[in-house]
C-alpha cells in the first residue's frame, strides 16, 4: 500500500498516545497538546481503531487538492474513511445542466485509491445545494414530475456510472425528514412525490449494483425523528428498495450530555432493522447556542453575532477542555460498547480551524468542535479515545 507522508500530525500523536495517567499536560490555547511533555508508541487512528470500524474525515476543497500541507501530510495516516465535504454535492458537479466538473472528486478518490481509504459519495439527492435549475423547466416554471425524475436519473447515473467500483458507499437522500419524523416538503417531494426516495436509491443501484447506499439525516437520535426514520426505512426495506444503512450525523453539543444515551438507544434500534448504522458527520461544539436555536444542523439558521456567544476566541479554559475530553470518552466507550453494529464513524472535518460550526449558526465564532486544534495538534480529548481504545484491544 502506497502511503503518503503523515509527519505533522504523526509525530504528534507519537509524542503524545503513550502518556501516563498521572502526567501533567499543559493546555495550549488552542486546546492541543505541548508535544514536548511527552512520549510513547507511534498510534494512528484508523490502525487503533482497526478491529472496531472505519474511521473517517470530511475533507475540503483546499485539503483534497493538497494545498492544506499540514492536514493533508497526515489525513491518509490517520484515517480509513473519506466523504467529500462539499465537493460531491450537485452544485459542484453539475451547477448546469449536462455540464460536469470531476477534477476534484476526481483527485480524492484518486487519493483514496493511493492510500487504500473507503470513499462515501456525498450526497446525490439533497434539498440544499441543489441548484434551481433542477427544478424547473425551460421557461423558469416549476418542472414536470417526468422532467425531475429525468434529470435525477441522469445525475446519479453519471456520478455513480463514473466513480463505480471506486466509491464504496453513497448517501443516496439526505436530510428527507422533519425533526418530528414526517416528510420534508421539499421540492423533491412536491414535484416526484413521496416515490422520490426510492427512485434514487434505484437509480444508484442501477448505477452500480455493488455499492452501499445509505440515508443520512441530522437529529436522527431523537425520538419522534428516530421513529420516522425507523418507519422510511423499513418501508423502503420492505419494498425490496436497496438501501444498505442508515447515517446518524451527529452534530453533537457539549452541553447537551443526555444526547450520548440517545445517539446509544438509536444505534441499537437502527441495527434492529438489519442495516449498517454509522456517525457520519461527528463534531462536539463547545459553544452556546441561541435561546431560539433548536439545534441540529438546518443550515438555512441563521443567528446575530453576540460576544456572550462566542466566549473562547483566546482558547478553551481549562475545564471546559476537561469536560470535552470527557464526552468524547464517554461517546467513544458507546461506540465501541456497540461495535459490531457500527461500520464507520467520520469526523465532519479534520481541525478545529477548518470546521463549518465556526460559521453555523453564527458567523464569525471560535469553535473547538473536533479532536485535533488548529495547529493539526491533537487535544485532550484524543488521549482518553486512545485509552479506551488501548483497553479495548488488550
Amino acid at each position: 500500500m502506497k502511503v503518503i507522508r503523515a509527519l505533522p500530525l504523526l509525530l504528534a500523536l507519537a509524542l503524545v498516545s503513550g502518556a501516563c495517567a498521572d502526567q501533567q499536560v499543559r493546555v495550549a490555547a488552542q486546546g492541543g497538546i505541548d508535544a514536548a511533555e511527552h512520549s510513547g508508541l507511534n498510534v494512528a487512528l484508523r490502525s487503533a481503531l482497526a478491529d472496531h470500524f472505519l474511521v473517517g474525515a470530511a475533507l475540503n476543497r483546499e485539503q483534497i487538492l493538497g494545498s492544506d500541507i499540514a492536514s493533508h501530510d497526515a489525513i491518509a495516516e490517520q484515517f480509513s474513511a473519506l466523504t467529500a465535504e462539499n465537493s460531491m454535492k450537485w452544485e459542484k458537479l453539475q451547477p448546469l445542466e449536462d455540464v460536469f466538473y470531476w477534477d476534484i472528486a476526481d483527485r480524492l478518490v484518486e487519493f483514496a485509491a493511493a492510500n487504500d481509504m473507503h470513499v462515501t459519495g456525498h450526497a446525490l439527492v439533497w434539498h440544499q445545494q441543489t441548484p434551481d435549475w433542477v427544478f424547473e423547466d425551460d421557461r423558469g416554471n416549476p418542472a414536470s414530475r417526468e422532467l425531475l425524475l429525468s434529470r435525477m436519473e441522469r445525475h446519479i447515473k453519471a456520478v455513480v456510472g463514473r466513480y463505480r467500483g471506486k466509491v464504496q458507499s453513497w448517501d443516496v437522500v439526505n436530510e428527507a425528514l422533519n425533526d418530528d419524523g414526517s416528510l420534508r416538503d421539499s421540492k423533491w417531494r412536491r414535484i416526484i412525490g413521496d416515490d422520490y426516495i426510492e427512485k434514487a436509491f434505484r437509480f444508484a443501484h442501477e448505477a452500480d449494483p455493488d455499492a452501499l447506499l445509505y440515508y443520512n439525516d441530522f437529529n436522527m437520535y431523537f425520538p419522534g425523528k428516530r421513529a420516522g426514520a425507523i418507519r422510511l426505512v423499513q418501508y423502503l426495506l420492505d419494498r425490496g428498495v436497496p438501501i444498505h444503512g442508515i447515517g446518524l450525523q451527529a452534530h453533537l453539543e457539549l452541553d447537551q450530555p443526555r444526547s450520548i444515551a440517545l445517539v446509544e438507544e438509536s444505534i441499537v434500534e437502527y441495527a434492529a432493522l438489519g442495516v449498517d448504522v454509522m456517525l457520519t458527520e461527528l463534531d462536539v461544539s463547545v459553544l452556546p447556542f441561541p435561546e431560539t436555536s433548536d439545534g441540529g444542523a438546518e443550515i438555512t439558521d441563521r443567528f446575530a453575532y453576540e460576544a456572550r456567544l462566542n466566549p473562547y476566541v483566546d482558547g478553551l479554559p481549562e475545564d471546559v477542555q476537561g469536560r470535552y475530553a470527557d464526552f468524547y470518552s464517554e461517546l467513544f466507550g458507546v461506540l465501541l460498547r456497540h461495535s459490531d453494529k457500527i461500520t464507520r464513524v467520520t469526523f465532519w472535518g479534520v481541525h478545529d480551524g477548518q470546521s463549518w460550526k465556526n460559521g453555523w449558526p453564527i458567523p464569525g465564532r471560535t469553535d473547538y468542535p473536533l479532536p485535533f486544534d488548529r495547529d493539526n495538534r491533537p487535544k485532550p480529548a484524543l488521549l482518553n479515545v486512545l485509552d479506551l481504545l488501548d483497553a479495548a484491544n488488550e
